[in-house]
């Protein structure tokens, strides 16, 4: 981009060290470092868990297994992290395997119990095998 870059950090530091690293990132225009702060990114406590979800599901069966979780977690004020997705031979038959690995930022009012259950139910509609486990 002539000679230019731009990329976004998100980043996540205490509320104590927040003016420090702001400080320090508004030095880097010594080096001609442009930084922009996104107040609205501020925020006061982590409201929410890590939790690793896997899918597995044939991978010629149908379209829209991404679209359709994707929607399920948004209703339930789920965040999508991180997302891995690719079709590759069940180890026995060859047949295609739809395969995906995702962390999911679920809301510390959302109980594993409660979204396990709605994600199990559109899971045998889309005949697919999910499980969901907390990250450390």
């Amino acid at each position: 981009m002539a000679g230019q870059f731009a990329g976004i950090l998100r980043v996540a530091v205490p509320a104590e060290a927040y003016d420090e690293l702001v400080d320090a990132l508004q030095g880097l225009s010594a080096q001609g470092i442009r930084v922009l702060i996104a107040e609205s990114g501020v925020e006061q406590s982590c409201t929410w868990k890590p939790i690793a979800m896997e899918l597995v599901g044939n991978g010629n069966d149908r379209p829209g297994i991404v679209r359709d979780i994707t929607r399920l977690l948004a209703e339930q004020g789920v965040n999508l992290e991180r997302l891995v997705t690719e079709v590759r031979p069940a180890p026995m038959s060859s047949e295609p395997l739809f395969h995906a690995e995702a962390i999911l930022a679920v809301p510390l009012t959302l109980s594993l119990e409660v979204l396990q259950a709605r994600l199990e139910t559109l899971a045998d509609d889309l005949m697919v095998e999910l499980v969901l486990r907390s990250e450390p």
